[in-house]
């Protein structure tokens, strides 16, 4: 077959392939076009799903008559007009392929109007075929209305699935664009029936917003983090751990305003919620990441799903930094829901968060026990002049402090303890119930990762030095990120093309597979850029250390034990979650109890 030129509408078409997956690919392209337009208000109609017509109508700036066959011609855009544009990005829409795109594969109407015209203008196009722009009256700004999607190629619309799947996905999307626009209006029906509107809020990151599209109970334990440095700032909300979900499903990202997928980014905020989520669950989040445009390539994928960080690292570091950060302070007795809308500090060195309530200078509490009762004296002296707090169990009504320093601390006061596994306390709301073994144990945990941290990591070197066979990739990255690899623990020396020698190894881990760790560390320096193999294969060490550590169920300990085991809490990072992930403490307020009992009924 000779070589040929293929036409115009055939060329749409394939494009089409590209942008166009379904009708909430149309949807999408035509919002965002809207939006690039200044429009503060977008009524969207829908029928089957989008299939049968797509309307979406704003109130932007409009078209000039004259430039409306320019606007559905291929590569023709008002968002960029050089390289240099290409390179900084601010727009949605930059590409100029989604109208002539969509226009090839439907039947297709443009009208718009310019706010100082006296009239609009309509354009038709049916299947690629263009008509002629003829006068139309309507209000200023811009409707694109897209009927019979894919009439003209069958082999693509047998692909779709049912009216109703196709409507929740324009639904979906919807969704992710009422987060990151809370300041437009936005109004949809499906098959001639109001489906939902969108108040504008008339400002950004409106919390209202926030509940509407991810519910009540996100909203409830939202934490709000805001945090710029590095020429970068990430804001938004991020879920305390309690709240996580089965699957990635309420996981929002968005670069300069884009909505994206990034999978730097979100393996950065999985080892954030490292040692605070239980396994197989995944975090909720809604995240803003705002960076000069010229340090972020958003021309590598057709729909504009995903981007390419020039400082993949340093996006990475700053954004698991900023999180690990927030969420060290999710602390037990932290109220549920409450939304700190102070900058989140750069991470520290070290431990140095300030307890919310000031910590008793409680007696040390060794790796092995809970060893309070050892020295009752230093926290008896603490609390002198409440001698009710230092009785036993049989009098739950004199332990409780009436005039405890600076009021009634988080998780109150203990009581008693059930069935050897539970501490009940009393607080200023209600009823606090902590497993102590839980409790107990990320305390240790976060003790014997703060001792490390201060000690740095030490180096243990090998008395035979070990070659270990590699992949010629592998070499290469071991000898250019040898500095690195030494900070970790390791010196690596290149002793060929596909081979490696292991002379040293981090000290603590020198017991374990240290071949196998090194080729995972090498594997996340080539994908990632960095790596934390070697501190979460420590962390699960310690973390079992701290286990074994903890102290046990059926143990009995003393009111004064446990009113330090729950003063510790308060003044330990990630204490609401165990080392596994699973809570440690849960509350139950009196309004709670009083439904229970049906008290002022």
């Amino acid at each position: 077959m000779p070589i040929r030129q293929l036409p115009d509408t055939l060329i749409d078409q394939i494009a089409a392939g590209e942008v166009i997956e379904r009708p909430a690919s149309v949807v999408k392209e035509l919002v965002e076009n809207a939006l690039d337009a200044g429009a503060r208000r977008l009524d969207i109609d829908l029928e089957e799903g989008g299939v049968r017509l797509i309307r979406v109508r704003d109130d932007g700036d409009g078209i000039a008559p004259e430039e409306l066959p320019l606007a559905v011609s291929r590569h023709a855009t008002s968002k960029i007009t050089s390289i240099d544009d290409l390179e900084a990005v601010t727009t949605l829409g930059f590409r100029g392929e989604a109208l002539p795109s969509i226009a090839s594969v439907s039947r297709f109407r443009l009208v718009s109007r310019q706010r100082e015209a006296a009239h609009g203008a309509e354009l038709r196009i049916d299947g690629g075929r263009m008509g002629e722009v003829a006068p139309q009256a309507h209000p200023p700004g811009t409707t694109v209305e897209v009927r019979d999607l894919f009439f003209n190629v069958p082999a693509r619309r047998k692909f779709l699935r049912a009216e109703r799947t196709e409507y929740l996905h324009i639904e979906d999307w919807l969704r992710t664009l009422a987060l990151a626009r809370p300041d437009v209006e936005i109004r949809v029906s499906h098959n001639g029936k109001p489906a939902r509107r969108w108040k504008g809020e008339g400002h950004l990151l409106g919390d209202v917003r926030l509940h509407e599209a991810l519910g009540e109970e996100f909203a409830r334990n939202a934490l709000r983090v805001d945090h710029a440095g590095a020429g970068m700032r990430l804001h938004g909300w991020i879920a305390q751990p309690v709240y996580n979900r089965a699957s990635a499903d309420q996981q929002y990202l968005y670069v300069n305003g884009r909505s994206v997928r990034d999978r730097n980014i979100a393996h950065a905020v999985r080892q954030a919620y490292q040692d605070v989520l239980f396994h197989g669950r995944h975090p909720a989040y809604v995240l803003f990441l705002e960076l000069d445009p010229r340090g972020v390539d958003v021309n590598v994928h057709p729909a504009k799903h995903e981007v390419r960080f020039r400082e993949a690292r340093l996006v990475h570091d700053f954004v698991y930094r900023t999180l690990h950060a927030a969420l060290a302070e999710t602390r037990a007795g932290s109220t549920p829901g409450a939304v700190d809308l102070r900058p989140i500090a750069a991470p520290a060195a070290g431990n140095g968060q300030a307890p919310r309530w000031p910590a008793p200078a409680a007696p040390q509490q060794q790796v092995i026990g809970l060893r309070v009762a050892d020295a009752p004296a230093a926290y008896a002296a603490l609390y002198a002049s409440r001698e009710q707090a230092m009785q036993a169990p049989s009098a739950p009504t004199a332990t409780m402090p009436d005039d405890a320093p600076g009021g009634m601390p988080p998780l109150g006061f203990a009581i008693a303890q059930l069935h050897g596994l539970y501490i009940l306390a009393e607080n200023a709301d209600g009823l606090i119930v902590v497993d102590m073994h839980a409790a107990h144990e990320r305390i240790l945990y976060e003790r014997l990762k703060s001792a490390h941290d201060g000690e740095g990591l030490r180096t243990q070197p090998l008395l035979v030095p070990s070659s270990l066979a590699v992949s010629e990739r592998e070499a290469d990255i071991a000898e250019r990120e040898a500095d690195t690899l030494m900070q970790l623990g390791f010196e690596v020396q290149r002793s060929g093309t596909q081979s490696l020698l292991l002379r040293s190894v981090p000290a603590l881990l020198a017991h374990g597979d240290v071949e196998a760790l090194l080729r995972d560390v090498l594997a996340d320096l080539r994908e990632h850029g960095s790596t934390r193999r070697v501190a979460e294969t420590r962390d699960a060490l310690l973390a079992t250390m701290a286990c074994h550590g903890a102290v046990r169920a059926n143990r009995r300990l003393t009111i004064p034990e446990m009113n330090a085991l729950l003063r510790q809490m308060e003044a330990t990072e990630r204490s609401g979650q165990c080392n596994h992930g699973r809570p440690t403490w849960t509350r139950f307020s009196l309004a709670e109890m009083d439904k229970w009992f049906l008290r002022g009924r």
